[in-house]
């Protein structure tokens, strides 16, 4: 088993067999429990999902601060990715970051594509599943199941 990450609050977390069968998939967990209310990744909810996956490995987005993104916005990012890389460590999973560029091109997708694209692709790829993907918040979910094929397909690669 391998999971796939796609880090944020509106993030997800897939679970693949190593032949790319789609197990599971799960919105990022969260809470409105940080500073203001602010959402936040919960480590022990995400801690639940990834013991219980039985993976040997994840695939995670890697991202950094975006253009005109505010302090406090970057702080939250830099926190939900450091909640992920904590629980993985726990879990003991070695893991592998991938650019969105990275992923994209991997999976077939132009950089720079709308999340859309995502779901349409995670749905002509899962077909039986596509009720998965179904709705516009459901991007996290299906980026995060391409990210885990993308890293399955850069782990083929000669």
């Amino acid at each position: 088993m391998i999971i796939g990450i796609d880090i944020g609050v509106t993030g997800g977390i897939a679970v693949l067999s190593a032949s790319g069968d789609l197990i599971e998939v799960h919105t990022m967990p969260c809470l409105a429990d940080g500073p203001a209310g602010r959402r936040t990744v919960n480590a022990p909810l995400l801690a639940s999902i990834i013991f219980a996956s039985h993976a040997d490995r994840a695939f995670v987005e890697h991202v950094s601060a975006r253009p005109k993104e505010g302090a406090v916005g970057a702080f939250a990012f830099g926190r939900s990715r450091g909640v992920i890389e904590g629980v993985l460590a726990a879990a003991g999973l070695p893991c592998k970051f991938l650019t969105p560029p990275a992923w994209k091109r991997a999976v077939g997708l132009a950089p720079g594509r709308d999340k859309d694209a995502s779901r349409a692709e995670a749905i002509r790829r899962w077909p039986a599943r596509a009720d998965l993907f179904a709705r516009k918040k459901d991007d996290g979910k299906a980026e995060a199941c391409l990210i885990a094929i993308a890293g399955l397909v850069r782990e083929r690669a000669p």
